[in-house]
This record gives C-alpha cells, structure tokens and sequence, in this order.
C-alpha cells in the first residue's frame, strides 16, 4: 500500500510519531525517492480521550494531504484509535486511509466494514497465533486498480485483487493453517477473548500502578485499549530492567526506547495463566521498589 499509491512531489502523508518503525521507514525512503512529504502528530500517553486524537488529526490535515495512515492499535502502548472518524475525515476530503491492524485483529472485535477505511493490512501471527509469514490485505474495491502491486503482476490482473498475491513460490502450509487459527478463534469467541485479555492486563497493571514512580501508559478504557499495555517503571533503565526479568526469572518483557518516552511493554495471551501473570508482578514489584542488583 505504501509502495504501491501514486503519489506526486509535494504530496503530504499524515501519521503519527507512534506508528510502526518500519511504516516511518517506507514513508521516508518514499520521501527521499519521491519528494513526498511526511507529517507526524505528536500526543500524550494515554491521550484524553479517542476524540482528542481525532481532533489531531483533524488538525494537520492541509489542501495537500493525500494519505493519512494510522494504527489501529499502536504496538508501543496498545492504544486503540478512533479510525472509523478518521475513516470519515478522509473520505469527505477525497483522502486515502491506511489501517494498520497489525495488533488488532483477533486482539478485540471489530467489523471491518463498519471502519469504512480504504485500505487494511495485518499480520496473522500476533494475535490470532497463525504462522510467521501470514497476514492479510484488505483494499476497497474501487481502489484496487490504481494501488501498484508489489510483485508485477499482468494489466489483466489490475482489477484483480489477487494481484497482490503474486509473490512467486510460497508454503502452502502457512496459509492452511490460517483455518485452524480462526477454528481456535472461533471456539472461544472474540468477545470473551477480549475480556479475558482485559482481565488478565487489569490484573498486573492495578497492581503495579500503586508503586510509586509508575505511570500506566494505557487507559484502561475498553474502547481504547485491550490486552496490551504499557507503563513507565519509574527511573530504572528498561532495556536493562527487561534484561533482568529474562536473564534472572525467564518473563518476558519488551522495553520501548521511544523518542517522547520509555516504558515497558506487557502482553499476555489467552493461554497466559494467573500464576504467571501474578509471577511476574510480584517480582516486578519487587524490582520497583528496591532497584536493580548492581550485580
């Protein structure tokens, strides 16, 4: 999608300074090769609220904004974003939305229809535990046409969705498997899904947001956000903080070095059980309030 839109010198693309790494990458070398231009918006964490966020972007939209591409959810504090509004902003000014669901899908429920958007991409082996290697992309149909593929495809293809799955060779294990992920899926339903993920983020993050120093990244919200969460372990260094957790007591953690903060990134998943997730928070807990081992 990012490769693949006609964009002129000039052009403005409209995302945020918390999307995906590799999302900034691509819009950089477009604007590097291209001359295109690409406008982040900064904001708070957790913001005020989903109409704040769609207030900002709203505002940095100008006569030259041809894209606006945003998460669904983002991947650094699991905030969930307004995007059938900013689906809407886009649509009554002619502009083309990107949705990148990477963390979304299978994460909460949500009918792609009802977003509106004009372009869907995600991964498969996040959330919905399918392979490495799979995903899927949605593109309205009007716009099929003019999105480029990335792997040529025949003229007779360009009004063939299937054109963007001329990739060469591939394993057809990996896609088969896609049905037994969503048999899984299915079996114990989205919604509880969802609660459960809500249930067992509560459970550590009500926790450790009463040791001083921590700030909860996330709002608690189920409108904005799921399972995935975010917070600030006070001055302790997180690169070395997860380190510590991994070296000394195998939990897994994953620590953001973000230019506007740092934090750590916590996800469990369904089959996550209470004794771990009560494991981890007692000793990070622990950690908090009585630092680092200096050796």
């Amino acid at each position: 999608m990012q490769l693949g839109l006609p964009l002129q010198r000039g052009d403005e693309v409209l995302t945020t300074t918390q999307d995906y790494p590799r999302m900034i990458t691509t819009w950089k070398q477009r604007e590097r090769r291209d001359g295109i231009v690409l406008k982040q918006i900064t904001f708070p964490v957790p913001p005020p609220s989903q109409e704040d966020l769609a207030r900002r972007v709203e505002a940095a939209i100008t006569p030259r904004t041809k894209v606006i591409h945003v998460c669904h959810i983002t991947n650094l504090t699991g905030q969930i974003f307004p995007v059938k509004q900013i689906c809407q902003l886009g649509r009554a000014r002619g502009i083309e939305v990107i949705v990148d669901g990477a963390h979304a899908y299978a994460h909460f429920p949500f009918n792609r229809d009802e977003l509106d958007c004009d372009y869907y991409g995600t991964s498969l082996h996040k959330w919905l535990t399918a392979p490495i290697g799979t995903g899927f992309l949605y593109v309205r149909r009007a716009k099929i046409a003019k999105l480029w593929p990335m792997m040529a495809a025949p003229p007779e293809m360009n009004d063939n969705i299937r054109k963007f799955e001329e990739i060469g060779t591939h394993p057809a294990a990996n896609h088969n498997a896609i049905v037994e992920a969503l048999d899984f899926l299915d079996g114990i339903g989205p919604e509880r899904k969802a609660e459960r993920l809500r249930f067992l983020r509560d459970r550590w993050a009500k926790r450790l947001e009463r040791v001083p120093g921590v700030k909860l990244l996330t709002p608690y919200d189920p409108a904005q956000s799921c399972g995935l969460a975010s917070f600030t372990p006070g001055q302790l260094d997180v690169g070395k903080l997860a380190g510590f957790m991994f070296d000394r007591h195998r939990i897994i953690v994953t620590p953001i070095a973000h230019p506007e903060f740092n934090c750590l990134r916590i996800t469990p998943n369904v089959y996550t059980t209470l004794a771990e997730v009560d494991r981890f928070a007692d000793v990070m807990e622990d950690v908090l309030r009585k630092g680092l081992p200096t050796s």
